[in-house]
């Protein structure tokens, strides 16, 4: 008799109502990227200050001197408040987290999503809506989110620096 294929093996996707969901999708995606993780949203929440994503994220980064975190946001004032822990691996890993705001032609993009790798996304349909899907093993539909999010890196600016300097 065959054992089942885990869940994160399987192709496919499933559907995320409300934001708990989504959060759980996005930490599910984090834990299971091998190299690379690429975030787009419209500012960053909260949960990036929790001690668990921070310690997803603090893995990636330390399972190779390569592996790499990228955000672009379109409202970036409120990461060094509210976020304390993304300062911190943005500090101590700054050749390998970059977070960028987008210029304004990038503005409109309105669907945040997240891609670890080139083999799995999360999105939601609005960042106003807290609907969405996740999504594994559709290389064809991850390929596409690749080619949009570098659209929206080229269209941002470094927004956070690693060190912040007061007066």
């Amino acid at each position: 008799r065959m054992k089942p294929v885990p869940p994160e093996r399987m192709p496919g996707e499933r559907k995320l109502e409300g934001a708990i969901a989504y959060e759980a999708a996005l930490d599910e995606l984090i834990a299971n990227a091998a190299h690379t993780v690429r975030i787009f949203d419209n500012n960053i929440g909260r949960n990036f200050n929790m001690p668990q994503r921070y310690e997803l994220l603090r893995k990636l980064l330390l399972g190779n001197r390569t592996n790499r975190v990228y955000i672009v946001l379109h409202e970036t004032a409120n990461i060094t408040g509210d976020c304390p822990r993304l300062m911190l691996l943005l500090k101590q890993f700054s050749h390998a987290v970059s977070i960028h705001r987008t210029l304004p032609e990038a503005r409109r993009v309105y669907d945040p999503f997240a891609i670890a790798d080139d083999t799995r996304f999360v999105r939601r349909f609005h960042y106003d809506v807290v609907r969405g899907v996740a999504t594994v093993g559709d290389v064809a539909a991850t390929q596409l989110l690749l080619k949009r999010f570098d659209e929206i890196w080229h269209a941002s600016a470094p927004s956070v620096p690693a060190t912040t300097v007061g007066l």
